[in-house]
């Protein structure tokens, strides 16, 4: 996606006023975004929903899944502006844009290093991620996409293809109206790294637990005691 297909995209999407697709960046085009990606109705998802995606990972309740999401999630998938949560990391970019722009290497936008959260630093009232994300796609609206991790359960843009997205601009957007889409991408997430069974073999036994806390949360996922947490969240 280049800048021109952008502009069509976020026009499709309701822009207003709509943007002129003439590929040029800039404060329009970045506002457009914020706007887009704004929603303060976000549909919650519903139990029934919350079966179906269980019974994709092969559960027969919602036990586990809430369990998870009890753990793993960062409470409500949205800022309280109506925008989707993001982390923007800007190594992602750095490496995604193949340290083409050697500006980035100065660090707000990409480093070779992970870093650089901060929350409002300049008061906007817009969080910081959402700033650095419409200044990097104004630069390569592909490697910004999936330089952001989403949503309830914070899965990266870069894995758009496993979430099944033709692009992590959809990835994202799928996020500001509903829910479910936010459980629809843990759900993907776990199948997408074969962690149906580490999933099922949840239970009050924390030794059970191992198995998933390590291939959700990585090799030091004892340091936090995250098979802990996931036993106390299934009592």
């Amino acid at each position: 996606m280049n800048i021109k297909e952008l502009q069509t995209w976020l026009n499709d999407k309701g822009a207003y006023p709509k943007l002129i697709a003439d590929g040029i960046p800039g404060p329009r085009t970045e506002n457009a975004i914020l706007q887009v990606f704004t929603n303060k109705n976000a549909i919650a998802i519903t139990e029934d929903q919350l079966l179906s995606l269980a019974r994709e990972l092969g559960d027969t309740n919602t036990k586990r899944i809430k369990a998870v999401a009890e753990v793993e999630s960062g409470g409500s998938g949205w800022f309280n502006t109506g925008r989707p949560k993001i982390l923007y990391e800007r190594h992602y970019f750095y490496r995604l844009t193949k340290k083409a722009v050697k500006w980035l290497s100065f660090g707000w936008l990409g480093n070779s290093t992970a870093g650089g959260y901060t929350t409002d630093s300049n008061n906007d009232g817009i969080n910081d991620s959402w700033n650095k994300l419409v200044k990097a796609a104004m630069i390569n609206p592909d490697a910004a996409f999936q330089s952001v991790s989403i949503g309830k359960f914070q899965v990266m843009g870069y894995h758009y293809k496993m979430m099944g997205y033709t692009h992590p601009i959809n990835m994202l957007y799928a996020a500001v109206n509903t829910e479910y889409s936010h459980y629809a991408m843990l759900v993907n997430y776990i199948k997408g790294n074969g962690m149906e069974k580490a999933f099922l073999a949840l239970s009050t036994n924390p030794q059970a637990c191992r198995l998933f806390a390590r291939g959700y949360n990585g090799k030091n996922y004892e340091k936090y005691n995250y098979h802990i947490k996931l036993a106390n969240a299934m009592k």
